[in-house]
C-alpha cells in the first residue's frame, strides 16, 4: 500500500516538473533536391522522364547487371533487347521491377 502511494506521489511530482521543448529549426546548409523520376514500361520499351544525367542500370533477378544506359535527356525512350523474364531497373534512387513478355 505504501509502495503504491510512493509511486503515485512520484508520478505526480514528475508531472509537475516543467519540460522545455525546442523545435528543430530549418538548416540552410542542407540542400534537398526534389526530382520525380518516372519509369514506364511497354513491352521491351522503357520510357524514362526526369532523369537527365543519370544512368539506367538493368539487373536480372540473380543480381547480375545486364545493361547500363546513360540518360542524356529529360525524356528518353530506351528499347531493351532482353530475353523474356523479370528484371530490375534502377535510375538514381528509383528502383522498379519489370517483366518482359
Amino acid at each position: 500500500m505504501i509502495k503504491g502511494l510512493q509511486i503515485i506521489a512520484l508520478s505526480l511530482l514528475l508531472a509537475a516538473v516543467p519540460v522545455s521543448l525546442m523545435a528543430e529549426t530549418e538548416r540552410d546548409d542542407v540542400e534537398t533536391e526534389l526530382t520525380a523520376v518516372t519509369l514506364s514500361v511497354n513491352g521491351s520499351r522503357v520510357h524514362i522522364a526526369g532523369a537527365e544525367g543519370e544512368t539506367l542500370e538493368v539487373y536480372n533477378l540473380t543480381g547480375v547487371k545486364v545493361a547500363t544506359i546513360r540518360i542524356d535527356s529529360n525524356d528518353k525512350n530506351v528499347l531493351l533487347n532482353l530475353q523474356r523474364g523479370c528484371y530490375i531497373l534502377k535510375v538514381g534512387k528509383v528502383v522498379r521491377k519489370i517483366s518482359i513478355r
